[in-house]
């Protein structure tokens, strides 16, 4: 359990990066969405102990974050993998991991070769692992910064941005390999890709300016939009009038928008079941306006 209480954050130049958040993250997979610069990094990295917070109370697994022997105890169950990792490009896979296990205390070699083994077979690098580091793709080189994260058998994993850039396969095959350490442990997935949320978290927060605006599970935010989504199809003109225009589809009759909203009679709209995705982009249009947004109490999963 991930108790935050009222923390804030503020950077020189009085720059506020978290505003008063208050929330608890149970086990599971937790997704953090919002835009870039919306503080979801910060907060990843005052939750692993990296950053010390302006203000307010932080505990994971019951350990205060604001001492020294609290953050010792969190770090020692932790697993982290930032978004921009300092690999060493002349190790092979095989030589970073032990490395890095070394680093994590995992002094019996027996122990942490066997561990070593078993994360290579389950990142699936263990065909490359004796390649240097240097010659990974963009892929090759999250699984690898997946592996090193969750050496020592964390009780949570925190992931920034992990599916940043990659293909198709490579992301599905993260969310998954993600999806599975949820089974036995707390998992943070932070992203703006909402399809990840959508495949993976059972619960999740959307931070925008700092500040949390919606906290609940993924169903709980559909519905919110639930009456909000249409398809229009024109002979290729944009809807307007408000609309916000989500996808566009060359269709037989002419062009097939998705579109939040109220369309006038006119277009004579058909109304369909919201996605993830939906809710995501009208949430962020309210915020822009700055309009109150009715969410979920805030849940644990």
């Amino acid at each position: 359990m991930i108790e935050i209480q009222n923390l804030t954050k503020t950077y020189a130049g009085k720059v506020q990066a978290l505003r008063d958040i208050n929330m608890t993250i149970g086990a599971g997979m937790f997704g953090l969405v919002g835009p870039n610069g919306a503080g979801k990094t910060t907060l990843m990295r005052i939750i692993a102990g990296l950053l010390r917070p302006s203000g307010g109370i932080v505990h994971v697994f019951g350990h205060d974050m604001q001492t020294a022997d609290g953050k010792h105890a969190a770090k020692s169950v932790l697993g982290y993998l930032p978004q921009e990792l300092g690999l060493y490009p002349n190790l092979t896979g095989r030589e970073f991991l032990d490395y890095i296990a070394i680093l994590k205390g995992v002094t019996d070699s027996q122990q942490r070769r066997q561990q070593i083994e078993n994360l290579l077979e389950t990142t699936r690098l263990d065909d490359v692992a004796d390649r240097r580091l240097k010659t990974y793709s963009g892929g090759m080189k999250r699984r690898i910064g997946i592996a090193q994260a969750m050496l020592g058998d964390p009780k949570l994993l925190i992931v920034d941005e992990p599916t940043v850039g990659l293909d198709p396969e490579e992301r599905v095959r993260i969310r998954n390999l993600l999806s599975d350490m949820a089974s036995h442990c707390t998992v943070i997935l932070s992203t703006h890709i909402i399809e990840d949320i959508s495949h993976s978290c059972n619960d999740l927060a959307i931070i925008n300016k700092g500040q949390v605006f919606f906290r609940g599970k993924p169903g709980d935010m559909i519905g919110l939009t639930q009456g909000k989504v249409w398809n229009i199809v024109t002979s290729g003109e944009r809807p307007n009038n408000g609309l916000i225009v989500v996808s566009t589809l060359q269709v037989q009759d002419g062009v097939q928008y998705r579109v939040l909203g109220t369309p006038d009679e006119a277009y004579h709209a058909t109304a369909i079941t919201p996605s993830l995705e939906d809710s995501y982009i009208w949430l962020m249009h309210e915020a822009q306006q700055d309009q109150p947004v009715n969410t979920a109490k805030p849940v644990s999963a």
